[in-house]
């Protein structure tokens, strides 16, 4: 658990928005950023994201859901959410955890995703749910 990337401390309830400022998110991070990573799956790697992870219940929408537009593939399972006027990648339901929501750590007011240091990588090609 992460409580403190490149001086920014990671609140408790902790705000995150797209470039533009129209999508607003509130995340519960009490135990702070958990399990940062990445993926290769086919959009996780266009994308470039780092991703950690929120219950459903620890994620509500404070601005902007008007402005989501939800994007989906192949088993049509995961939900992405980016912003229709700047296009950043927010947050999306995933796939192999549907009970969960993977957020963009880049979106999280006041952190640099890029302080996290080397992060590791899962195999989104290989996606468990398809074993």
């Amino acid at each position: 658990m992460i409580k403190n990337i490149g001086g920014t401390e990671i609140k408790p309830r902790h705000r995150a928005s797209c470039h533009c400022g129209r999508v607003v998110l509130e995340l519960d991070l009490s135990d702070g950023i958990v399990n940062p990573r990445r993926c290769d799956c086919s959009i996780c790697r266009r994308k470039g994201a780092i991703v950690a992870s929120v219950p459903l219940s620890g994620m509500k929408i404070l601005k902007g859901e008007e402005a989501l537009t939800l994007y989906q593939f192949n088993t049509r399972t995961a939900k992405h959410y980016f912003c229709s006027h700047c296009g950043i990648y927010t947050h999306h339901q995933r796939r192999s955890r549907p009970d969960e929501y993977g957020y963009n750590v880049g979106c999280l007011e006041g952190v640099n995703p890029y302080d996290l240091g080397p992060v590791r990588t899962l195999d989104g090609v290989n996606h468990p749910a398809d074993r």
